[in-house]
């Protein structure tokens, strides 16, 4: 990914000054639009509270920096995916992870 600086610095010579600023404005415009869209990674090291409350389901812990990290989902939606099912498949792959260690 460009940085702002590389960004304006090709447009030196290449288009006239004063058309810079406006192009640096859609550049920021786009870096913005960029950064909402990309995925958000992060791991909850040590889940250390759980809270359900109305159509929500709260895990706070700590992320893998071991700064307090908290997610909350929609109740209807967790329940939906961690089925019995699922977490038979969870607890299968744990099982394979912690014989191979």
């Amino acid at each position: 990914m460009i940085t702002r600086e590389q960004y304006h610095k090709e447009l030196i010579g290449k288009v006239p000054k004063k058309w810079h600023k406006e192009m640096l404005k859609e550049f920021d415009k786009d870096m913005e639009f960029e950064q909402e869209e990309e995925l958000i990674r992060k791991r909850m090291n040590n889940i250390n509270t759980f809270q359900a409350h109305e159509n929500e389901v709260y895990l706070l812990g700590t992320d893998e920096h071991g700064k307090d990290f908290q997610i909350c989902f929609d109740a209807y939606n967790f329940i939906e995916w961690i089925d019995t099912e699922n977490l038979e498949y969870i607890k299968e792959q744990l099982t394979k992870y912690i014989k191979t260690k």
